[in-house]
């Protein structure tokens, strides 16, 4: 699982696994976009206004829990203000 993010166009991709087959877009929401295989199989999760969407200036970090293991780890955001 990969997340990314693009500050030109305020755009997060959560890609849960690489697209080894044509998807189609789903759009959920204004905000929200769902890529998915024919077989019903999630490939990504787009987040459009993603600062917003991600906590904006209040959210300054992201944190991964493996609920399993109780352990996680926290990462570093630098988002886009504009």
């Amino acid at each position: 699982m990969k997340l990314t993010y693009d500050p030109r166009y305020n755009i997060a991709y959560i890609c849960l696994r690489e697209k080894t087959e044509q998807v189609e877009t789903i759009e959920v929401s204004p905000e929200l976009n769902v890529d998915i295989a024919p077989d019903g199989t999630i490939y990504g999760i787009e987040l459009l206004n993603a600062n917003q969407q991600l906590g904006g200036a209040s959210q300054t970090s992201l944190v991964v829990v493996n609920e399993a293991l109780g352990e996680s780890s926290e990462i570093q955001l630098l988002l886009n203000q504009a």
